[in-house]
């Protein structure tokens, strides 16, 4: 870019795209520097994204249709990096998983243009239970069992198609151990763990504003997991509009719990998220690359103790 002496920007090439300008001196247009930073944020992952598959030798890319605002993201994200031709979603519902959420994850990929399968896992989900009948898995880990018989069933996708899969999570699951060791922790790539869930929908309506894509039933209903009947994100984590803001602060800041205190976050809510931080750094490290869009992201060049119960009780 080039700016006056009074810091005004008067020419600019395009972001994220290889190209060359001339610059003449005696240049008199000015032109204003566009406030614009969820589309280019849209252009900056899109960037990193097809960078990553072209230099690792891959050209496909499948992933995880959940009928949620992160997979519809990162769908998109997909299609724009490699083309339609290039991308397979697939739907992999439970006995939990709602009609809307099949309906959702059917309507991106058609939007898109994607091919789009859809295979059940009610039966292996049935099986996994019987083997460990005499543990009787039942709460978590029964949760748990389903993310990782889907992460199983895109794995081999991936091996035997050469696709590269992607991963969906957001950096406020990360930030709070909100995903499964072995589950929708993996993947090649994670497109989307430099980004809060507010950046997350800020995208989807960047995305949306050309041509709906994501429909709006995504973007507003409540984030679930659905991995048990009624489940809502928030019956484990601080609701989002607390818990995006204590990520950004703690992350870019490294402001310690009393610290975030004292900058007016509730205490609740700061006890809760330094917990759930502090006693998941395990998981982070067993994350795939992320996509660094922030000052700070998680992974190499990250480094706080895995176990670390003196940081959570401070």
């Amino acid at each position: 870019l080039v700016a006056d002496s009074e810091g005004r920007v008067i020419s600019s090439l395009k972001p994220f795209e290889a190209s060359l300008e001339m610059w003449e001196e005696k240049k008199s247009h000015l032109l204003i520097w566009p406030n614009q930073a969820s589309v280019w944020l849209n252009q900056a992952l899109v960037f990193g994204l097809k960078e990553y598959v072209h230099k690792s030798r891959q050209k496909k890319i499948c992933l995880g249709l959940s009928g949620g605002i992160d997979s519809s993201v990162a769908a998109v994200l997909a299609v724009q990096a490699v083309g339609k031709e290039n991308v397979v979603g697939v739907s992999l519902p439970s006995p939990f998983t709602s009609k809307a959420s099949k309906e959702d994850a059917e309507t991106v990929a058609k939007n898109l243009g994607i091919e789009f399968r859809e295979i059940e896992i009610h039966k292996m989900l049935e099986s996994f239970t019987l083997a460990l009948e005499s543990s009787k898995p039942t709460g978590v880990t029964l949760e748990n069992i389903q993310p990782r018989i889907r992460m199983t069933l895109l794995m081999a996708i991936a091996n035997q198609e050469g696709c590269l899969l992607l991963n969906t999570s957001n950096k406020s699951e990360l930030a709070t151990g909100y995903s499964t060791l072995y589950g929708d922790s993996v993947g090649a790539l994670s497109v989307l763990g430099d980004l809060t869930k507010a950046q997350v929908f800020e995208l989807a309506h960047v995305m949306n504003a050309p041509k709906k894509i994501i429909p709006q039933r995504v973007i507003e209903r409540a984030p679930s997991a659905e991995l048990r009947p009624d489940q809502k994100d928030e019956d484990t984590l601080p609701p989002y509009s607390q818990l995006d803001p204590l990520v950004e602060a703690c992350l870019n800041e490294a402001l310690a719990p009393k610290d975030l205190i004292n900058r007016g976050f509730s205490r609740h809510w700061v006890d809760v998220f330094s917990r759930l931080h502090a006693f998941s750094e395990y998981k982070r490290r067993q994350m795939p690359p992320i996509l660094r869009v922030s000052p700070k992201a998680f992974g190499i060049g990250r480094r706080i103790p895995l176990a670390c119960r003196h940081y959570a009780d401070k």
